[in-house]
């Protein structure tokens, strides 16, 4: 009998195969913005076993990162909003995917509505795999208080000032450490060129991905960026 994460991959992908047939190239989280900044490891108070998370960087990184809605629908509609960004390091890219959740217990592993990215905290839904049991990867904004939901509008807000946020790591029911602070702005260029992040395939650094959580995810991620190529 099928694994029941193997059976929702499945069927996962399935649907997201369907929905790229007809809104191509992001069936979802249609609309973003392209976004550059640095990345700078502050070190947590949660011992991960991870120094990634555990431990401060010695110098401010560069990444990549596109902001987005997920299902596309109009501002001022509320919508699901994320977040990718991707660190270059040593052992190659490195891929967050974050999508606004709930802080708390359990309403971090369940997707919601929000109009503006600065009050939206932004989590991975997916606990990642280390040394000392599964963690979870969230951002919240420092500053500006009052981003735009539309992604023409949020380009123009970015280049004007950059977005800050922190980000933090906590257990499935822990509370949340900071171990980073992360810095976008909005850089001459496309608006929203195609990029595409995978984080199953490109963990952070000295994490893993669980196996249940590879069937449940990756079918889906494949089919969608196949049918991306062949589009």
């Amino acid at each position: 009998m099928p694994h029941v994460s193997t059976v929702i991959g499945h069927a996962l992908g399935a649907g997201f195969a369907a929905l790229a047939s007809v809104r191509r190239p992001h069936p979802i989280h249609p609309h973003g913005v392209q976004l550059h900044g640095s990345l700078r490891r502050t070190g947590s108070a949660l011992r991960t076993g991870v120094p990634w998370f555990d431990e401060a960087g010695a110098a401010p990184v560069r990444v990549l990162a596109r902001a987005s809605r997920s299902a596309g629908l109009p501002a001022p509609l509320p919508d699901v909003i994320g977040l990718a960004v991707r660190v270059d390091g040593d052992a190659g890219p490195a891929d967050l995917e974050l999508a606004s959740t709930g802080r708390g217990w359990p309403s971090r592993f369940w997707l919601l509505l929000h109009r503006s990215p600065s009050r939206a905290h932004l989590g991975s839904l997916f606990p990642y795999r280390t040394p000392t049991g599964p963690v979870l990867v969230a951002a919240r904004t420092r500053a500006p208080a009052d981003l735009p939901m539309a992604p023409e509008a949020l380009g123009e807000r970015l280049q004007a000032e950059p977005w800050r946020l922190t980000l933090l790591v906590a257990r499935p029911r822990g509370a949340w450490h900071p171990f980073a602070e992360l810095e976008l702005a909005r850089e001459p260029g496309p608006l929203d060129p195609l990029l595409r992040f995978d984080a199953g395939r490109h963990p952070l650094p000295g994490t893993q991905q669980y196996d249940w959580a590879r069937r449940a995810r990756q079918p889906s991620y494949d089919r969608v960026q196949r049918g991306a190529a062949r589009g």
